[in-house]
């Protein structure tokens, strides 16, 4: 890489590269061409981000929310290689995970409030639409969470399993959102 990271994401792109973004104290972004396993800069990050989420949406952008960079999320757009602010998040999170659902929002679930590496972790969750380029609340989950896992099922709902619960627990729990 052309920059030394952690905490950064890297993400698939639809035309095959790598779209690898931020990291502790860096806005910088980068692409990893797997064809000639070159990597390239590419437009900075509109602020600085670790311990965010990034997700390829379907309209061949990539949505990075939250992290360190509080509630603020921001568009990679592949085509332009420019990163640009989009919509507020309805609550500042880290260690949080991103979803990409089949109607093309993206589900944003638990994290904490970023006090301290394990602060006050939520049940909280909102959606994101892309064609609006706005977040909303939906049903929080049943348990507090923070560096737990979301996975998409064949059948659109949303297995969310372990993580934190507090500063010294962790779950055996999951749920499904549906």
């Amino acid at each position: 890489m052309a920059t030394a990271r952690m905490q950064h994401t890297a993400t698939l792109l639809a035309n095959g590269k790598v779209l690898i973004a931020g990291g502790s104290g860096d806005t910088s972004a980068e692409l990893y061409d797997p064809a000639t396993g070159t990597f390239t800069a590419t437009g900075s990050m509109t602020v600085e981000r670790d311990f965010f989420t990034a997700t390829l949406l379907g309209n061949g952008k990539v949505l990075t929310a939250g992290g360190d960079a509080a509630g603020t999320a921001e568009l990679y757009d592949p085509t332009t290689g420019t990163f640009t602010a989009t919509g507020s998040m309805t609550v500042a999170r880290i260690f949080h995970t991103e979803t990409l659902l089949g109607n093309g929002e993206v589900l944003i679930a638990g994290g904490n409030d970023m006090v301290g590496t394990y602060g006050n972790p939520y049940a909280s969750a909102e959606l994101y639409d892309p064609a609006a380029g706005t977040f909303t609340t939906t049903s929080s989950m049943a348990a507090t969470r923070e560096g737990h896992t979301a996975t998409l099922l064949g059948n659109g709902h949303v297995l969310i399993a372990g993580g934190a619960v507090t500063s010294t627990g962790f779950s055996t729990s999951a749920e499904l959102y549906e």
